[in-house]
């Protein structure tokens, strides 16, 4: 049977393109905020938009939503990606939407992916969100607590959009083959049953589902009557193409970075580089990994072998510079050093430590000693009195305690004996001896 060949002339731009909802009506899931009477349709549908973050995993309808919004209200759009937009092109856009609301123009700016957005770039925006100059609605798959500017992200209402149910997809589904901006305009012959198990396969993702179904039904038989017929054979070898594209944001995706992390931590080097493959050869973003990379020589290496995070820092940039594929090297060696370096969490344990008397404890005073005193009224109140400068000392050290009274001689950082930290060790062994030494002097020769 010929193949593909009724597709020669057909509309080349991708079918989760050609389906995308062009309205609230059109859109499937998220009803919990876009359902009759829910409090994102009641903004949508009466102009009222404030600046908002869509939080979801991808294929759920962040950007769509968003485009439904520019269509939906009196505004104009605009659209920025973190991939290519700069201060410089950031700034020249606020300008512009300044401009536009001394005129009554209303400027809606989408960010996809806010996430990668440094925070200088974050902090471009804000301003002109305080002064109402523009709506901005950012677009997320990473948690925003963690990855957008705390004073951007209180100006911002957060939304959460869930997965979709293979309900759901199934209804895209469906359509996709009787609309005409789908394949409704061929016969295609599928069973439920098949359109159930690509479905299930998308894994609440409606865009991958999509795919797999142009995939599919472009590599069915056609017969001589034009019918385009879907074998089991032809969605099994479609499905085992996309195998190794797992879901992004799923539980796999959150497995193997976890197989990498413990992998490395475990000195596995084989191990950490296999998983490393599944995730890049899966199209995971390497700067994701090359971030996790970095966390990892920080939280299980630190003291231990210091170059460990230069080793990180060096190939994130790298990362950054010639992306995929040549960056895979670069990441093979992050993960091989990592798995061979020394091994410590004091630094990790240290905070975990600290920051849980600091939740306690946040109002403890700090010592007089230790304030500055840049003004009259400050010095008379013994701001910096009895101040003890190290570099004046003979040992460039003092027994001037920093500490608030209440946290007296409690310890954060214990450190270990692997690698280079046994230095660190040795050393801070020796700064507590001669402080006991010298408990009851100053610390001034």
């Amino acid at each position: 049977m010929e193949q593909v060949s009724l597709f020669d002339n057909a509309n080349s731009e991708p079918l989760a393109s050609r389906m995308r909802p062009k309205n609230l009506e059109e859109f499937v899931g998220q009803t919990h905020l876009i359902g009759k009477g829910k409090i994102l349709r009641k903004m949508i549908e009466s102009d009222n938009i404030s600046s908002m973050i869509f939080w979801g995993p991808p294929g759920v309808g962040k950007t769509t939503l968003a485009r439904i919004i520019a269509t939906q209200t009196k505004s104009e759009f605009i659209t920025f990606s973190a991939v290519t937009s700069g201060i410089k092109e950031i700034k020249k856009v606020m300008e512009d939407a300044d401009n536009n609301k001394k005129h009554g123009i209303r400027t809606i700016v989408f960010v996809d992916e806010i996430h990668r957005f440094n925070k200088a770039q974050q902090d471009a925006f804000l301003p002109f969100v305080e002064r109402g100059s523009i709506v901005l609605i950012g677009a997320t798959t990473e948690n925003p607590s963690f990855e957008v500017n705390n004073a951007l992200l209180s100006r911002c209402r957060v939304f959460v959009l869930k997965e979709l149910s293979s309900e759901d997809i199934m209804s895209l589904l469906k359509r996709a083959l009787t609309d005409n901006k789908g394949f409704g305009r061929e016969k295609v012959n599928i069973s439920d049953d098949d359109l159930k198990i690509i479905a299930e396969f998308a894994n609440g993702d409606a865009r991958s589902a999509l795919t797999t179904l142009d995939m599919i039904v472009i590599n069915g038989e056609v017969d001589e009557k034009n019918v385009i017929n879907i074998s089991k054979d032809t969605i099994e070898d479609c499905l085992t193409k996309k195998t190794l594209l797992y879901d992004k944001n799923g539980e796999e995706h959150y497995n193997i970075i976890s197989a990498l992390h413990k992998s490395m931590r475990n000195s596995d080097p084989d191990a950490a580089v296999y998983w490393l493959s599944r995730m890049l050869e899966a199209g995971e973003d390497p700067i994701y990994i090359a971030r996790r990379i970095t966390r990892f020589a920080s939280e299980d290496i630190g003291l231990a072998d210091t170059n460990a995070l230069n080793v990180a820092i060096n190939v994130y940039h790298a990362c950054h510079f010639i992306g995929m594929p040549e960056c895979n090297v670069h990441l093979t060696e992050a993960v091989i050093y990592m798995s061979l370096a020394p091994k410590s969490n004091s630094c990790y344990n240290a905070y975990m430590f600290a920051s849980s008397d600091a939740r306690k404890m946040l109002a403890e005073p700090v010592p007089l000693v230790i304030r500055n005193a840049p003004t009259k009224l400050m010095k008379e109140l013994n701001y910096g009195k009895g101040y003890q400068y190290a570099h004046d000392t003979k040992d460039k050290i003092t027994n001037m305690e920093c500490m608030p009274p209440s946290l007296k001689n409690k310890i954060y950082y214990n450190p270990s004996t692997q690698g280079n930290e046994i230095r660190f060790k040795e050393r801070l062994e020796a700064i507590k001896k001669w402080k006991r030494e010298h408990k009851n002097i100053d610390g001034r020769y």
